[in-house]
């Protein structure tokens, strides 16, 4: 993606960031930051990590700068990785607002965060993204094998740069069925104990 920036992390750390950066303090410790650069392709960490992932939030805006974020969900994966430089997922037929594609017609710009609350991670990704309609290999491609949703179209994101962030403040929390999954290994473990036990209580009844 062409890009004046001097610095990947230009696309957040503007130069009224920068100022307030400045008049607060932290400018200097984000110059030492940025000049390690942010990174600006997916990597084998962020793989992982998007592989893992159930849930994101896409932002866009409209041409006057008017913001919104809508929530996307599916099965562990479905946002892809198609190259390095590029994520994509098959966007489900929904309420029908059409608001993040109507923003995406006149404003390209777009910025995924992504949450893990049972490791409190979270990475934030800057880049444009783009609607395609009439793909319907690539729409099929990106359908989670299985999902019971109805893919209306695809959403590509071509990243501009991408960063994590410390776990300052996020709350540690699971998924239900991670919860269910433990629960019934607890259980199956307890049940397995108290066979034990049974059994050895009935031998020390016969000896």
């Amino acid at each position: 993606m062409p890009s004046a920036h001097a610095y990947a992390s230009d696309v957040a750390f503007t130069p009224a960031v920068k100022s307030i950066q400045t008049r607060k303090g932290s400018r200097e410790a984000y110059a030492h930051a940025e000049q390690r650069g942010w990174r600006t392709e997916v990597d084998e960490n962020l793989a992982a990590f998007l592989a893992d992932a159930s849930s994101f939030y896409l932002a866009t805006a409209s041409a006057d700068g008017q913001p919104y974020i809508q929530h996307r969900g599916g099965p562990k994966g479905f946002l892809k990785v198609l190259d390095k430089q590029t994520l994509a997922f098959a966007d489900y037929a929904g309420n029908r607002q059409y608001l993040t594609q109507g923003n995406l017609s006149e404003n390209p710009k777009a910025y995924i965060f992504v949450m893990n609350y049972a490791h409190r991670r979270r990475v934030k990704i800057w880049g444009e993204a783009r609607v395609v309609e009439d793909d319907s290999a690539l729409t099929q491609s990106l359908m989670p094998r299985g999902y019971k949703a109805r893919p209306e179209q695809v959403i590509v994101f071509k990243i501009a740069a991408w960063d994590t962030n410390c776990p300052q403040h996020i709350p540690q929390k699971f998924d239900a069925a991670d919860v269910a999954a433990a629960l019934a290994a607890r259980d199956a473990r307890i049940a397995e104990l108290e066979a034990e036990v049974a059994a050895l209580k009935g031998e020390r009844a016969t000896s």
